[in-house]
């Protein structure tokens, strides 16, 4: 995550922690990406990583962080929001696999662990390509 955070792709306002009694609880990371598509390049976002200390999981915090991000991500002109992660945990959030809109990762992963939202209605409608991750997401 250290590396995220010295990239160009690193957005300082979307960074998100959640405390209790002065402890880290939870964390979120947006980080710039790109949707190519031939010559076409769209811009979006990663979500990667999110967590929550066990102690604290199974009571909504990540789903709070998620959102909240949703709302900031928003607020500073940001469309969608593209995701690896849990086909059940996700889509509560508003997720849904990111094939849906012609969306693909360029490394094999099962469709249903590859999804997408659209933080303003229609954004991803004429969008599709492959998702290029930042080189700090390989290294």
């Amino acid at each position: 995550m250290e590396k995220l955070r010295k990239s160009k792709s690193f957005i300082p306002e979307l960074p998100l922690v959640t405390e209790s009694n002065g402890s880290l609880v939870g964390h979120i990371l947006l980080t710039k990406i790109k949707i190519i598509n031939g010559d076409e390049v769209f811009q979006s976002l990663a979500l990667a990583p999110v967590s929550v200390h066990p102690n604290y999981q199974g009571k909504g915090i990540g789903g709070k962080l998620i959102m909240e991000s949703h709302k900031l991500a928003r607020t500073l002109g940001f469309k969608s929001i593209i995701i690896l992660g849990h086909k059940d945990y996700y889509p509560k959030s508003g997720y849904q696999k990111a094939s849906d809109f012609g969306i693909k990762l360029s490394f094999e992963v099962r469709d249903e662990n590859c999804m997408a939202i659209e933080l303003i209605t229609g954004s991803l409608s004429n969008i599709s390509g492959l998702v290029e991750y930042p080189t700090e997401f390989h290294k």
